[in-house]
């Protein structure tokens, strides 16, 4: 199961030394950032996606990784849905638009590490993205992530640049781009944001009703929120603690749940999902950036730790 926004439709063993990985070494297979408060993984072989954040003294694994669909990867949109079974595209999955995908497609195809490098506290990979809706298609296109972790926050930089040749899917479509989808346990059942008009002000937060999905229903995935003023969702458990992604740059999030599932863990068909979105036309040369936070903890550490990245991030721009 893949998540799309609601327009599209469901879409370092940490070290002291730098590594770098060429095509023939297959040796590593994850990296890892840690420290007193939390841990953080990514599986290189999966395009880099991260695939684990635990509590530094806990290995209870809040990602979801069912599919190859899951994960917290990038992926993006661009062109118009065309009809590709001839070319081998998925029955369920048609038709579709141009769409990379960091860490596989719906058969289970992955996506090729190109370099990688892991410091301490910091990470960076390159892959080449499949296309999700194709049967083993590497996008034409090369995806780089870069990763610092900070106490009980994981500060994230995206880059997409693409070469495209083919003529297929048109261009300057004008397409809201998951930056990045975020998919997590379903035990983190509770959905929550700031939906007033007075962001950064320390008003209280709200729970929101999570859009449950119908299974087999692509037509309405997820729910969609255009007043999320402090660009932040989170999904928490009973006690409020749990996980949220804050992005700056987006303009509207979407998320849900899928099955009603609500103690599922990292391996479950059930799953809870957040995709902040910034809408963008890609075309054959574009490069995108984007750059992301999740922060772990309880809803109100949560809360102070974006406060603290809103203010920095203004004071940096002045």
């Amino acid at each position: 199961m893949k998540g799309l926004t609601i327009l599209m439709s469901l879409i370092l063993l940490a070290s002291s030394a730098t590594a770098q990985q060429t095509k023939s070494d297959k040796a590593v297979k994850s990296l890892s950032l840690h420290n007193s408060k939390i841990c953080v993984k990514q599986d290189l072989t999966r395009g880099g996606a991260i695939n684990y954040i635990s509590l530094a003294d806990r290995d209870r694994n809040i990602v979801n990784i069912h599919d190859e669909g899951r994960y917290i990867q990038q992926s993006y949109y661009a062109g118009n849905s065309v009809d590709r079974r001839s070319d081998g595209q998925s029955d369920f999955w048609t038709p579709w638009c141009w769409n990379p995908i960091q860490v596989g497609d719906y058969a289970a195809n992955r996506a090729e590490i190109l370099e990688y490098e892991s410091k301490g506290k910091y990470s960076y990979v390159k892959c080449i993205p499949m296309l999700w809706d194709m049967d083993n298609s590497p996008a034409e296109a090369t995806m780089e992530q870069w990763v610092e972790l900070k106490g009980n926050v994981i500060k994230v930089r995206n880059r997409l640049t693409c070469h495209r040749t083919d003529n297929v899917y048109g261009e300057g479509v004008p397409m809201p781009q998951e930056i990045p989808a975020v998919y997590l346990i379903s035990s983190l059942k509770h959905l929550f944001s700031y939906f007033g008009d007075n962001p950064f002000s320390g008003e209280p937060i709200d729970a929101t009703k999570v859009v449950q999905i119908i299974v087999g229903d692509p037509e309405h995935p997820w729910g969609h929120y255009e007043n999320i003023t402090e660009k932040w969702m989170a999904f928490v458990d009973d006690s409020l603690w749990g996980c949220a992604v804050y992005t700056p740059s987006a303009t509207v999030f979407t998320a849900g749940r899928y099955d009603a599932v609500f103690d599922g863990e990292s391996d479950d068909d059930g799953t809870v999902y957040i995709a902040p979105n910034r809408t963008e036309k890609l075309m054959k040369d574009s490069v995108m950036d984007s750059e992301y936070y999740l922060v772990v903890g309880s809803l109100e550490q949560i809360r102070k730790e974006i406060y603290k990245i809103h203010k920095r991030l203004n004071k940096s721009n002045r």
